[in-house]
This record gives structure tokens, sequence and C-alpha cells, in this order.
């Protein structure tokens, strides 16, 4: 599957560019915003588009043509004010959407947060923006005609992933490494289970691609 990657230079998207170029299914266009970013990717062997998601939806299109699959994975990080949250996590993310469309892709899968669709869960966030971001964002991609998938992980960590998680009623912890975040994107990328689904992951007992199957 021809894949394009929005946030390879996030942390969870450089777990994900590894496991791509690990697989032998998929074939990798890499989204970065600047040259330099791009002869980084090229480097390391990885085929870089050069784009922003602050541009056009006609201009993203443009750059994802030829790709069978959009994996969004970007964000605006903890350092930036609700206003970059708002043109990257919800009008970026949206105009992925429709971006994907115009360019003929019909598979997208979103990295959102843990619940991101109950408003009660998060009312006293202190990342209250980003979620009403992921909230709308997600929502939006429930309501097009894109085949999707919507991973909603909990709180993400730094520490080596284990390649077991839990979903949905079998969730225990709270956490889960963006190592195992990134494995489970790669894996539901052409698992039938999980299309047009919301899943809730965490750290867990049970291998990634069997997990995905028991959906």
């Amino acid at each position: 599957m021809k894949v394009f990657l929005i946030g390879s230079n996030g942390q969870v998207g450089k777990h994900i560019v590894k496991f791509l170029q690990e697989s032998n299914k998929h074939e990798l266009t890499a989204m970065v915003r600047s040259e330099e970013q791009a002869e980084q990717l090229k480097a390391s062997g990885v085929k870089a588009a050069i784009a922003n998601l602050e541009e056009s939806v006609e201009e993203l299109a443009e750059v994802m043509r030829g790709s069978e699959a959009v994996i969004f994975s970007a964000g605006s990080g903890g350092h930036t004010g609700p206003d970059k949250t708002l043109l990257v996590d919800l009008d970026g993310a949206v105009k992925s959407m429709e971006a994907a469309e115009k360019a003929g892709i019909n598979r997208y899968i979103m990295v959102s947060a843990y619940k991101a669709y109950d408003r009660e869960s998060w009312k006293d966030s202190p990342i209250k923006p980003y979620m009403v971001a992921k909230h709308y964002a997600d929502r939006m991609l429930v309501a097009s005609d894109l085949n999707y998938t919507i991973l909603g992980p909990g709180l993400l960590l730094n520490e080596p992933g284990t390649g077991k998680i839990a979903v949905g009623e079998e969730i225990q912890k709270t956490s889960i490494p963006r190592e195992d975040v990134a494995r489970t994107v790669v894996a539901a990328l052409d698992e039938e289970k999980t299309y047009r689904k919301t899943l809730e992951i965490m750290s867990g007992h049970t291998p990634v691609e069997d997990a995905l199957k028991r959906l």
C-alpha cells in the first residue's frame, strides 16, 4: 500500500516511519515542512514530500496524489498556543481529509487522543483546547466518506514498546509507549476489522496484530 504520512517528524511519527520502512507491504511518502527535513529523510531511504498543513487543500492534495492511504500523526506540540492547536490539530487535520478525498484516496488513519469523543471526560483537562480540536476533527472524519480508523491512545510514554496492547473493554492501564501506538497504526492500515471504527488503545497483554483481528 502506498502510504502518505503527515507528522513524520513527531515522536509517534518517527516510529511510524521506522515500522513502514521495515514493512514489505507498504511504500512510504513522508510529509515534512522544509528541504532540510526532506534531505534527512531521503538520506535514510525515505521518500519525502514538502508541504504544510496551513497550505490550501489543493496544494495538499497535489503532494498526496498517487497514495492509497493517509496517516495523520501531526500535532502542534505542547509548546504552542491554542491558535496553532486550532490551525494544525483541527483545521490542518480536516484539510488533510478533504485533500485525501480530492486526491482519490479512501483509507485514512487518525492518531487522536483517549476519549476525545467524550466531552465529559476532558471538560476540566489542562489540555482542553487540544481535546476540543481532536473532538471536532474526529467528528469530521466520521462524517466523511473516507474509510477511517481513529486510534485514541492514553498517556504517551517514551519507553520502549512491548508490542502488546489492550483495546476497548480490555483496557486496564492508562498509558502506552509511543512505539506501540506507531506499531498499531501500521498494523491497522490493511486490517479490515479496524475499518470505520474508533478504537481506544493502551498497554496490554495481547500482541498488536492479534488484538486488532479480535475486534
